[in-house]
């Protein structure tokens, strides 16, 4: 889907420095570089800042800034929003300020966590462990049948994800719209103060290689926790993924690694991206 209308747009990217650091000395794609990689051709003529909360010099704007804004995307984060370091309160606070502000924000992962947060909720380390590569049958819920985030979107499906952690306990205001048997809370629509931020826990903004890179990149975590047998196992996988990437129309690889379009075609897993500029954002400018 391509938008032609002119808007300006914050990307919020949740990883601190040293973290963004780690990130490119394993040659892992950057969080707002995976959202700028599709709203680009999403919005050809809007525009894009990258900002980053999670930094010490990092300045809350005024109400007055983030109002000339037409919306905020949320990245994915290596913080833990419970811990309340300064790098995570930082994130919190700008996010309730952008409830007051009344923008439509929207995030993946990490920003789900913030999304509720930030309105009240709570989160906690997910007693099943990491949920990591692709989440598995992942089902809308009634509100989430009747959600525009999902119209036009399967009623179940698969999506990239990757995250220790997870929303537990929902605040007024808050939909549950999403869940799966490893996770409950998939997504979330929270209106609070006068915003309203759509979240889905998976990660829409992520493509086959992206999530190849980042499975090799934690690989030894991966390991560790149970996952593998070794660390060969994990790279085997990630090959197999970089392979259907090259090779999108593998039927042999599609079936082994039990991957289908709603992983592979962009319309149908950026789709709640899409929605949310349709639905949300252009009616609010």
């Amino acid at each position: 889907m391509i938008f032609k209308e002119v808007l300006k747009f914050q990307i919020i990217n949740g990883y601190p420095k040293p973290s963004r650091e780690r990130l490119d000395e394993a040659g892992v794609m950057q969080a707002h570089d995976l959202y700028l990689g599709f709203l680009q051709k999403m919005l050809p003529n809007s525009s894009f800042e990258v900002i980053y909360p999670a930094d010490a010099d990092f300045s809350l704007p005024s109400q007055a800034e983030l109002k000339k804004m037409d919306g905020f995307v949320w990245t994915g984060s290596d913080q833990t929003v419970y811990k309340k370091t300064p790098e995570v309160t930082r994130q919190i606070d700008l996010a309730k300020a952008i409830y007051q502000a009344g923008v439509p924000q929207f995030g993946s992962c990490w920003a789900t966590q913030i999304a509720v947060v930030a309105a009240g909720g709570k989160a906690r380390a997910n007693p099943k462990g990491r949920e990591w590569n692709i989440a598995k049958n992942i089902r809308l819920t009634e509100a989430g049948k009747k959600h525009p985030m999902y119209k036009g979107k399967p009623e179940q499906f698969d999506a990239f994800i990757m995250h220790l952690d997870e929303v537990s306990e929902l605040t007024e205001g808050t939909e549950l719209l999403a869940t799966n048997d490893y996770t409950h809370v998939q997504s979330v629509a929270v209106k609070h103060l006068n915003g309203e931020f759509w979240a889905p826990q998976y990660h829409p903004e992520f493509n086959l290689q992206a999530m190849a890179g980042l499975v090799a990149a934690r690989k030894e975590a991966i390991t560790a926790e149970g996952f593998a047998n070794n660390e060969d196992e994990i790279i085997e996988l990630t090959d197999k993924l970089f392979a259907l990437a090259n090779d999108p129309d593998n039927k042999e690889l599609r079936q082994e690694l039990d991957i289908a379009d709603d992983i592979l075609d962009d319309d149908i897993r950026q789709l709640e991206v899409a929605n949310w500029i349709k639905y949300l954002v252009l009616p609010s400018c």
